[in-house]
């Protein structure tokens, strides 16, 4: 896991939205998808639940936020 991927984490959850985290990171959105999917693949848990085209926190992204915040 790498800092970047935290960093990622950080902005969808701040934007509620992949492609405006990837905006703001000046990212392509393939990247950001790229970014949360090894956070998820190296923690072996899902941090998002995908509604659609929605997103929400799951319990171990609302975890992994309050750690990623400080």
């Amino acid at each position: 896991m790498e800092i970047r991927q935290f960093q990622t984490f950080k902005a969808v959850v701040d934007f509620n939205s992949f492609t405006k985290a990837a905006q703001a990171l000046q990212y392509s959105q393939a990247t950001i998808t790229s970014h949360i999917q090894q956070l998820e693949e190296g923690m072996g848990v899902p941090l998002f639940d995908r509604l659609g085209k929605k997103i929400q926190l799951t319990a171990y992204g609302r975890e992994l936020y309050t750690y990623v915040e400080e």
